[in-house]
């Protein structure tokens, strides 16, 4: 299998939200699993209130499956609680995989 495109994630918690965001994204974990298109999946944090996902998809129908999947729909259902500002997603292409 060739992975060649992600996604790139940053999620800026709002204060006092940290703990809580991160514990959305721990349980995203379980979504993440089920998506057959989705190849890897990670949630990390960057800093104090900074948090990010990293996806990586084998094609574009797999990536896509994933932007209209579970994790965006929750996450836009707990956003405006949780988050800051809207969250930064860019779409990547993979260089090279180990």
């Amino acid at each position: 299998m060739s992975i060649d495109r992600g996604l790139l994630a940053t999620l800026e918690a709002k204060p006092g939200k940290e703990e809580e965001l991160g514990a959305f994204l721990e349980a995203g974990r379980e979504l993440a699993a089920a998506e057959e298109g989705t190849v890897t999946w990670y949630a990390f944090r960057l800093g104090p209130t900074t948090f990010g996902i990293f996806d990586t998809f084998a094609d574009e129908d797999g990536r896509q499956a994933h932007l209209n999947g579970e994790i965006p729909a929750a996450l836009g259902q707990v956003g405006p609680d949780l988050l800051a500002a809207d969250p930064d997603i860019r779409t990547i292409d993979v260089i090279a995989v180990k």
